[in-house]
């Protein structure tokens, strides 16, 4: 079973997270999972990646992002991506979204692959009984995002268990 085992908050710089946008119609099997193999398959981390220092940006700037936005009354967002420095040219075939800086109220799912996913509800109040308000953007929508950090998430533990960071944007 999937637990929350830390939370904190983290500032963060003003970033351009740049990947390509999905939406429900965009699942396969009722995941995004099979886009997530196209960006492996394709290497588009790595080229994203390798016009800047990703260690450089921010501490887990490395980390590969799946980034959502919720409003209510209007679709919903995934993104698959990575987080550059303001300002990075975005290439042929991706978009962006400029965020300025911000805190991040941070929540670690600890568990096996696929009971860590679907958890952003549970982190945001865990988030909220901590203090932490989550906010949203100027144009009312929230942008939540997971965040996988070598190696908690790419490297199991002795039981099979790895661990996927849930972000939220909170007030500072």
């Amino acid at each position: 079973m999937a637990k929350i085992i830390r939370t904190y908050r983290q500032k963060v710089p003003a970033m351009r997270f740049i990947g390509r946008k999905y939406l429900d119609a965009d699942r396969v099997d009722g995941t995004f999972a099979a886009h997530w193999g196209e960006w492996f398959k394709q290497g588009w981390f790595e080229k994203l990646q390798s016009t800047f220092d990703p260690q450089a940006l921010y501490e887990d700037g490395d980390a590969t992002v799946g980034l959502m936005r919720w409003k209510e009354e209007e679709p919903f967002e995934y993104w698959i991506g990575v987080f550059c420095p303001e300002g990075t040219p975005v290439p042929e075939g991706f978009l962006s979204v400029d965020f300025p800086p911000a805190t991040l109220g941070v929540a670690w799912v600890y568990g096996k692959e696929p009971e860590i996913y679907g958890q952003e509800y549970e982190c945001a109040e865990t988030l909220k009984k901590q203090g932490m308000e989550i906010i949203s953007d100027e144009a009312g929508a929230y942008w939540f995002f997971e965040r996988y950090t070598c190696p908690r998430f790419t490297t199991p533990d002795e039981d099979g268990n790895v661990i996927l960071d849930i972000c939220q944007y909170v007030a500072s």
